[in-house]
């Protein structure tokens, strides 16, 4: 298992407040698997550069995933 990479009462907390919602406990798991992907992709970006350093303009947000289609057996 990884670690987490978000603190964990700080996402509870910003759900909470902005939403009013709860908010599962592997939903922090799931943002550090993101974290994760943005920083990959951010060193490859610094690296492609040759750059020891990932700035700002490294990083960007992955593409979202397309949504589940009616009938694709996921119980929707």
């Amino acid at each position: 298992m990884s670690d987490v990479l978000v603190v964990t009462s700080k996402v509870k907390k910003y759900i909470k407040e902005t939403a009013g919602m709860n908010c599962a406990g592997n939903v922090p798991a799931e943002l550090s698997n993101i974290v994760r992907a943005v920083c990959d992709a951010a060193i490859a970006a610094a690296a492609k550069d040759r750059r020891k350093t990932v700035k700002d303009r490294d990083v960007s947000l992955p593409a979202p995933a397309p949504a589940a289609e009616a009938g694709d057996g996921l119980g929707m």
